[in-house]
């Protein structure tokens, strides 16, 4: 006779379920530092009285010369207003690819958050994402620390304490100093932790699926940090494998997805280790002490060579029945070095999983522009002990302030013999050796992948802030540490912030912030000692208040502090207001893209094609082509960080030469401040141009940076439009004869200082080579005697071009546009990524497109197969024979086609690595059967050996 049908549910045991999944501690604790991460930040930001909270800017260095133009472009392009695709974007630098930026700014998944606020918002659109970075950091930190058992076959450790830790790690000094104003950093903040929790997967052998998947998110969205998180992880992985028994991971939990928890057993030292089982208790009591509710059944004790533990159904990413894997751990290095493979293999599938993006970045630091050697100095100890404290902030020092109650826990590891000895050295040794390596050129390199960056040599600070404060949990979750354990930590923390007083790097608010952490910290130790011995919920509620006063108040405090620094030593950009509003509408009037280009003009911050459209030379990205900068600086442009960022140039040989037709200038109507919006005016002026493809005679010629600006735009107009006279230099004047009414053009690269015609105003120069060049400006009109005289007033002394003065001649002008214009493209349409022309019938010579040349263009004549582009100084070119009248061109990024090899490859694996996990998990374990379920049809929940033994003991009538 057939079982009856299982009954309903009833409410009363939903309820249950309900309760027992809101109790759950690994849900608790990422939740507990998630809230209390975003309050945390919103409060420092209130407090620094930051836009969104307050007046001030938040945009300083790039988070508002890259990041915000980005996302502003980002959403404009996830909706379809951009004339570009993801493999070119026609707005910045004339034509540059974008693919890359996107790998580079812009792939990670909160990033699509921005098309959720109005256009005119990119502001709180990102401050609003970099927030829920923050968050998502902290969340993933305490998820990892609840599922670290500090003790044999102990729980998971109080929820509260992994939340605290958890939004320590978020709203490190590493957070407010670079994450905040980095935000695309701030994935690698999130991988750390999650790709530790992968290398915990692969220590047990389980989820071989979800694992690459998770490597891959983290390297898709960022990519650079995802890399330092990695490395960072290879740490944890290392020292977990040397400080843990490895489970006997033989049969189906070791190799497949199947369900068990997330927990690992640590199994100490010593034999005979009791196997403690139970569920956490209050928030007020045990979950802030490590001490363990008494919801049920108490511990049973098992010895070292024989205990067994039974996961429990249900994991993210689990399939098929439950696993049994037995704990009785062997100390082999066979069962280590498969855990080792096992983590390898994991993240080779998911490096291969984003090849197609991250081989496209790396193939475009391959062609951009390079930035000047840089030789690693390790920052004197004293400055690196200083980046301990709170409210601290220097871009040369590693930010390592984590919170004084954090940093005290992690400190009482090394003297805390309530942990095990081989955990407490292992860690110790490892935060110590990723201490040192941030000091060690070599080192520095393999934290660097290779290339000591410009500017902010501690950028994997991040890791050894997590290292920490793993340390902190194991030291701290198994209850708090003896008093020996305590002195010995507050010693080590009074020695170092003895030797960090003479720091330059040390706050107003350092000592006293940390001073007023220290002391509430360790009031609350004093009640949780004395709870020891009375047992009162009240001492542990006040405890838990006086750590959360402790640890959130210094951290809003410092992360306040930070901001305000950086808005004073730093560049800054201002708020989008009118002005940028106003520029924005007369670009969207004027534009008419491929007839020809409008550019909006230079604002502070830069990047404003990107912001407020347009066509334009202003870029800013770290794969800015080498030959766009080239070509740009060899024309009379000028460019920021290195070459990386070229910015426009108001000058009407070269609108002709890119076919610019309309460009906006304007105005602010105040002084720009940090704490106001700006306002301002924009007018769009248009001009005749040739069209954006034009023919010349002759072949192919190659740039030539180092002749003058005014003949390098002669050459690529194909016209003598300049008087190039000889200047004479008398101490800081600059004399030469022009012809009358010529316009009179001064170009100085090199040149800080002002320089100024007779009679006219001064014009600014602001070259400091090699991270800043000035572009060349108009000074006036030449008077009618034809003399030219510029007064310099430089702020060092002057170093100047050979060729520094040109005269332009508007009639031969007009009469070389009029040239190009008759025997140039009648039609230009362009695409996504590819340009088409229609040219005259009989052309000969060189189509040149007003389009920098880079690696990934491919262009035709005609019906010819499309080659691989060539350059007419720097820019697009196509050989013509007379008989083709149209050409085109298409770009695609470097790198794509093998990233899209190694992508596919790696997804192949993947689904074979898949497809191995359910024939294992199908196969039953050795001496197993999967048996009958008598009277459901759903699986029994997991009983506890003390369970076991009360059944066993019923059936036996014993």
């Amino acid at each position: 006779m057939p079982p009856a049908a299982p009954p309903a549910p009833t409410p009363a045991r939903d309820g249950v379920r309900g309760l027992r999944a809101a109790r759950n501690p690994l849900l608790l604790a990422p939740a507990g530092a998630g809230l209390l991460t975003a309050a945390v930040f919103v409060l420092a930001t209130a407090l620094a009285r930051s836009h969104p909270l307050g007046p001030y800017t938040r945009n300083v260095v790039d988070l508002g010369q890259q990041y915000l133009p980005y996302h502003a472009y980002w959403r404009a392009f996830l909706l379809g207003d951009t004339h570009g695709d993801a493999f070119l974007n026609w707005n910045s630098g004339f034509g540059a690819g974008f693919l890359g930026d996107i790998g580079t700014y812009l792939s990670s998944p909160f990033s699509l958050l921005v098309v959720l606020f109005p256009a005119d918002r990119p502001e709180l659109a990102l401050y609003v994402i970099t927030a829920l970075k923050i968050t998502a950091a902290g969340a993933a930190m305490a998820a990892l620390l609840i599922r670290l058992r500090p003790a044999a076959g102990g729980s998971g450790g109080p929820w509260p304490l992994a939340a605290l830790l958890g939004a320590a790690y978020a709203l490190s000094g590493w957070t407010f100093n670079h994450g905040a104003s980095v935000p695309m950093w701030l994935d690698g903040l999130i991988a750390f932790p999650l790709l530790c929790l992968v290398a915990e997967w692969a220590r047990a052998g389980r989820r071989p699926v979800l694992g690459p998947l998770v490597v891959a998110v983290a390297w898709i969205a960022n990519f650079y940090t995802a890399y330092m998180a990695t490395l960072g992880a290879a740490v944890f992985l290392i020292v977990r494998l040397l400080t843990t028994d490895t489970a006997d991971t033989a049969g189906t939990g070791a190799t497949t997805g199947t369900a068990g928890t997330t927990d690992t057993t640590d199994t100490a030292d010593t034999a005979g280790t009791a196997a403690i089982t139970g569920s956490v208790g209050s928030v007020g009591t045990a979950a802030i002490t490590g001490s363990v509710g008494s919801v049920g059944a108490a511990a049973t004790a098992a010895t070292a060579a024989t205990a067994a533990t039974t996961g429990s159904a249900g994991s993210a990413g689990s399939a098929g029945p439950p696993a049994t894997a037995a704990t009785a751990g062997t100390t082999g290095v066979r069962p280590r070095l498969a855990a080792l493979l096992r983590a390898v293999w994991t993240v080779g599938l998911g490096v291969g999983l984003a090849a197609p993006l991250v081989l496209v970045v790396f193939s475009g630091t391959q062609y951009a522009d390079p930035t000047p050697e840089t030789v690693f100095a390790p920052a004197a100890w004293t400055e690196l002990f200083g980046r301990f404290l709170p409210a601290t902030a220097n871009v040369d020092t590693p930010a390592l302030f984590i919170g004084t109650p954090a940093l005290l826990l992690a400190l009482t590891l090394p003297f805390n013999r309530t942990v095990a000895p081989r955990v407490r050295y292992g860690w110790t040794a490892a935060v110590v050796l990723v201490t040192l390596s941030l000091q060690w050129g070599p080192t520095h390199l393999l934290w660097h992948a290779g290339a000591s960056p410009n500017g902010n040599p501690y950028r994997q600070a991040f890791v050894l802030c997590g290292l920490l404060l793993v340390a902190a949990w194991l030291s701290g979750a198994p209850g708090v540490p003896r008093p020996a354990a305590l002195l010995g930590a507050a010693a080590l923390l009074g020695s170092l912030a003895l030797a960090a007083r003479t720091s330059t790097d040390i706050d107003a608010w350092s000592y006293p912030t940390a001073g007023a952490a220290l002391l509430l910290a360790a009031l609350a130790t004093l009640l949780l000692l004395l709870r020891g011995r009375a047992r009162t919920p009240a001492l542990a509620a006040g405890a838990a208040a006086l750590l959360l006063a402790a640890q959130a108040g210094e951290a809003a405090v410092s992360g306040a502090r930070v901001e305000r620094q950086q808005r004073a030593d730093v560049a800054w950009a201002p708020r989008i207001g009118d002005w940028q509003r106003a520029v924005g509408a007369e670009v969207a009037r004027a534009d008419a893209w491929p007839a020809y280009r409008t550019d909006p003009g230079p604002l502070p911050g830069g990047n404003e094609p990107l912001l407020l459209g347009g066509e334009g030379a202003d870029t800013y990205s770290s794969l800015t082509t080498e030959n766009t900068s080239r070509t740009l600086d060899s024309l009379g442009f000028g460019h920021y960080a290195k070459g990386r960022h070229p910015e426009t140039l108001d000058n009407p040989v070269t609108d002709a030469i890119f076919s610019i037709g309309t460009r906006i200038r304007s105005e602010a109507a105040e002084p720009v401040r940090q704490d106001a919006a700006p306002r301002g005016t924009a007018t769009a002026t248009t001009t005749t141009v040739p069209p954006l493809v034009t023919v010349h005679p002759g072949r192919p010629a190659a740039v030539d940076p180092a002749d003058s600006a005014f003949r390098n735009q002669e050459l690529l107009l194909g016209s003598s439009v300049y008087a190039l006279p000889a200047v004479r230099r008398t101490g800081t004047t600059l004399t030469a004869r022009c012809p009358a009414g010529a316009e009179v053009w001064f170009w100085a690269p090199e040149y800080k200082g002002t320089a100024a015609l007779a009679g006219a105003a001064p014009a600014a120069y602001d070259g400091r080579p090699p991270a800043t060049r000035a572009p060349m400006r108009a000074l006036g009109t030449v008077p009618a005697d034809g003399e030219v005289r510029i007064r310099l007033v430089p702020g060092r002394k002057p170093v100047l071009p050979r060729q520094s003065v040109g005269c332009l001649d508007r009639a031969r002008l007009a009469a070389a546009v009029a040239r190009l214009t008759a025997t140039g493209a009648t039609r230009v349409t362009a695409t996504g990524h590819a340009l088409t022309a229609e040219l005259p019938p009989g052309s000969t010579g060189l189509a040149v497109v007003a389009v920098p040349r880079a690696t990934g263009w491919r262009c035709a004549a005609g019906n010819a197969e499309p080659v691989s582009a060539r350059s007419h100084r720097g820019l697009l070119a196509v050989p013509l024979d007379g008989r083709a009248t149209r050409v085109s061109c298409s770009f695609r990024p470097p790198g794509v086609r093998l990233g899209a090899a190694a992508g596919a490859t790696a997804l192949l694996a993947l689904a074979g690595t898949a497809l191995l996990a359910r024939r294992r998990a199908r196969r039953p374990e050795a001496g197993s059967h999967e048996g009958r379920q008598e009277f459901t049809g759903r699986p029994h929940e997991a009983r506890s050996p003390a369970q076991d033994a009360d059944y066993a003991a019923r059936r036996t009538g014993a």
